[in-house]
């Protein structure tokens, strides 16, 4: 990312924590331009181009063009980055959890292949980061720091090898689960199996703890929430969920949870999908969900027919989005009830068909950052919220896995 001098001041201050850069507050009376010109260095928590690369590139980069995804229909590329002020980013490298876990695997590795290779083919405006001075080494460059999420435990087929293995190529977080449950842990959107997480469960968490890897509990039921909880370690993170008091989603975290996040001093990024944000969204999505099955049912031997009926209901029947004031009654909440130490961002930006109105790229960070201003954010706070926070916690996760380091790995025996 190449910036000019004022703007590598903005992002140093920022990096640093160098007290208030022109404080924003909603009694400034800037303009809503003036106001988002002025937030803060982003760190998200969540995007999923590793994905968007795979679905609609089989990974092939010869011909990819990351200054232009828009004719592509992407929610990011580099002009977009640089205009939402994003200075880091977890890149999910996301596989579907219906994959059998050998293949998941392999998929796994694949992901995390390609977004090395797009981050090298742009030195100057993207570094490939492991760590929390990595980080601000970046940011010092004016570059996106850039580092890799593992979404969903399946990732790893069920071996604490093949997690090391998978820290050792630079995964510094990993889901537990996605929308299904694994063999050790339950997700939140599946019947419950283990009512939390298994005994091997816990392993994998300790052997994450061990190694400095967070522990992300996006995607995962409450039960297991709390169990990670329960075993101490340093402080987890959500990468991509809202509250459940806004909004009665699965997906999302009770205020009883929050507050055992906040106390084990985690962070909870908030995510821009409109079924996790508004419930507008989240009973239209229910019912979409009986649409489908429905159309099945009358369709049968049909796909054709299917499909064009969905598509039908679809025209006639469109998601609400919402809006930026939808996202910042979560941020609100969550930062009422456990403090504005503990909230980030995790946009779930080309993982999702649509998004917040108001939110639909990675440009349109500032945008937040202007309305939460004039809700009374003061600029400090703004900068907790936008990279801080996640700076803190990975710096925490990296002390507790210096002070293991002489613990001996955990082991499971292998099953083929």
């Amino acid at each position: 990312m190449r910036v000019t001098r004022s703007v590598v001041s903005s992002l140093l201050c920022t990096a640093l924590w160098w007290g208030s850069c022109g404080g924003v507050t909603a009694e400034s009376r800037q303009s809503s331009r003036e106001l988002e010109t002025a937030s803060p260095l982003v760190w998200d928590g969540h995007n999923d181009v590793p994905e968007q690369l795979r679905e609609r590139r089989q990974d092939v980069l010869d011909g990819f063009d990351f200054n232009d995804t828009r004719p592509l229909g992407m929610m990011t590329d580099l002009p977009r980055l640089r205009a939402g002020n994003v200075g880091a980013q977890f890149w999910s490298v996301y596989v579907s959890a219906t994959l059998p876990e050998p293949q998941a695997v392999q998929a796994t590795l694949e992901q995390i292949d390609v977004m090395k290779r797009l981050i090298a083919r742009y030195p100057a405006d993207m570094q490939f980061c492991t760590d929390a001075q990595c980080v601000e080494a970046s940011w010092k460059a004016g570059r996106v720091a850039s580092l890799i999420g593992m979404e969903g435990g399946h990732s790893i087929g069920g071996s604490l090898a093949v997690l090391r293995q998978m820290y050792a190529l630079g995964a510094r977080y990993m889901t537990l689960t996605h929308f299904r449950n694994t063999a050790w842990a339950d997700s939140a959107t599946d019947a419950p199996a283990h009512d939390g997480l298994t005994p091997f469960g816990e392993k994998v968490v300790r052997e994450m703890h061990r190694l400095g890897m967070l522990v992300d509990l996006a995607h995962v039921s409450e039960a297991t929430m709390r169990d990670v909880l329960a075993l101490g370690g340093p402080p987890p993170m959500v990468s991509h969920s809202n509250a459940r008091a806004i909004n009665d989603h699965a997906r999302n975290v009770s205020d009883d949870t929050l507050r055992l996040i906040g106390a084990r001093g985690g962070i909870v990024m908030v995510n821009f999908y409109p079924p996790y944000v508004l419930e507008a969204a989240r009973q239209w999505s229910a019912a979409r969900d009986g649409e489908v099955a429905r159309l099945k049912a009358l369709h049968r031997g049909a796909p054709e027919a299917e499909a064009a009926a969905l598509a039908a209901w679809d025209k006639v029947n469109p998601m609400p989005r919402g809006s930026i004031a939808d996202v910042a009654n979560h941020l609100d909440h969550i930062a009422r009830l456990i403090g504005a130490d503990h909230v980030g961002l995790g946009g779930d930006l080309d993982g999702v068909e649509a998004t917040i109105a108001g939110l639909d790229d990675v440009s349109r960070y500032p945008a937040l950052f202007a309305e939460l201003a004039r809700r009374g954010w003061p600029q400090g706070k703004l900068e907790k919220l936008a990279s801080r926070n996640m700076m803190r916690v990975m710096r925490a996760a990296e002390r507790f896995s210096q002070a293991h380091k002489g613990d001996t790995p955990l082991e499971n025996e292998t099953t083929f």
